[in-house]
């Protein structure tokens, strides 16, 4: 049964490659990317069978998910003289209205500082009661995740707060410097989570199916670890987010940040019950097996949802307890199909991280721990902003973001 289960595994990871990525053939081999670095593994069909020069193949001499990902890929047809015709048939893909998708980007930063400034009117004001007048703090959170959205540095987005004040949607372009004094403030990292929270519930009504994973974000500062004992080489330092995207458009809808090397499974119930108390109706959540626990579990069937998180090899269905941990073994054994039918939609956590990182960048400007956390809120927040407004020419939805 377990080599069956991890066969299946494999099959179901070729199709995904399959319909993802570009597999072409070179003379007798098939070029297939790997799914998880930049690396192409090249694959040979002959009478004997099917070879791979990927780790997996050369170590267990099993068919690997890059075959199959070329069976999917070809069509195999038989001769009435028993001979063998290979013919490439056409990858499979998605449907995208590029009309749509068009109206969409040409509207975005026309859009994006409009929903913002509603977006932060959520901001409680400051009371002051001495001292020289301080700018509002929904003015200095939305000129932040402006700075962020830009891209820009500190001193060159000083232009936008210009035109922010000449569109009227603050009263006074604030100096660069003050922007970063606010990224380093403590009391702004709950703020930004409650913004990033409310910038997801225009699509409450359309997610359904959650997928939780974590990635990380580099930092410039360096980590000199054993460095002059040993001599390894310095690294950049990272912070790692974790986070829970809807399956449907791919909207954050909650997360969290921790330490570079601190563990994924205990992160899995505050950001479910988050999305859960937001709002959001929870019926499937996805996760890899780093987060399959008893625990985890019971959570999602607690909230009204059904978990697909495989199990590891080693797991003994021991239920200690559990019906639900129980059950869901018993379908993960027995059921590998249709777990996998459901299971696959998790991957749409993994773009979710690239789209981020692809748009605003993997790497964190700030130099301390607590701007750093408020930078890649504000990273968040801007994603989520340029979601909506996709979806608003997709789905026709109306934003109301106070």
């Amino acid at each position: 049964m377990e080599y069956q289960k991890l066969m299946q595994i494999r099959k179901e990871k070729g199709k995904e490659i399959a319909s993802t990525k570009k597999v072409r053939r070179e003379g007798k081999y098939w070029i297939v990317p790997s799914q998880s670095r930049d690396a192409q593994y090249r694959v040979e069909l002959t009478i004997a069978g099917a070879t791979c020069t990927c780790p997996d193949y050369a170590k267990r001499g099993v068919r690997c998910k890059h075959v199959w990902a070329v069976e999917y890929t070809i069509e195999k047809k038989t001769n009435v003289d028993g001979s063998t015709t290979i013919t490439q048939t056409k990858r499979i893909t998605y449907p995208q209205n590029w009309s749509v998708y068009t109206q969409a980007q040409n509207a975005e930063v026309r859009l994006f500082d409009g929903l913002l400034k509603d977006l932060v009117q959520n901001v409680p004001e400051e009371a002051q009661t001495m001292g020289r007048p301080r700018i509002p703090l929904k003015e200095a959170v939305f000129c932040s995740i402006q700075k962020v959205y830009s891209g820009l540095s500190s001193r060159r987005a000083h232009s936008l707060y210009e035109f922010a004040q000449e569109r009227q949607q603050i009263v006074k372009a604030p100096n660069y410097n003050t922007i970063n004094l606010t990224l380093n403030r403590p009391e702004l990292t709950p703020i930004l989570h409650n913004l990033l929270a409310i910038s997801a519930l225009p699509l409450r009504s359309i997610e359904t199916t959650f997928a939780v994973d974590s990635t990380g974000f580099r930092t410039n500062r360096f980590s000199e670890y054993a460095s002059d004992k040993y001599g390894t080489p310095k690294m950049h330092d990272w912070v790692k987010l974790h986070g829970v995207c809807g399956t449907t458009t791919n909207i954050v809808c909650a997360v969290s940040v921790s330490p570079e090397r601190s563990g994924d499974s205990p992160q899995l119930e505050p950001l479910i019950r988050e999305t859960a108390q937001a709002g959001f109706q929870i019926k499937e959540v996805l996760a890899d097996s780093a987060y399959a626990s008893r625990k985890n579990y019971e959570v999602i069937d607690e909230l009204g949802g059904t978990g697909y998180i495989p199990f590891r090899a080693y797991t003994s269905g021991n239920a200690r307890g559990s019906l639900i941990w129980k059950k869901a073994f018993l379908f993960f054994q027995n059921h590998e199909a249709e777990f996998m039918e459901h299971y696959h939609k998790r991957s749409n956590v993994e773009t979710t991280f690239m789209a981020i990182k692809t748009k605003f960048g993997d790497t964190l400007k700030s130099k301390n721990e607590i701007a750093q956390v408020n930078e890649l809120l504000c990273k968040l927040i801007a994603y989520n902003l340029s979601v909506v407004i996709a979806e608003m020419f997709n789905l026709g939805i109306q934003a109301n973001l106070k």
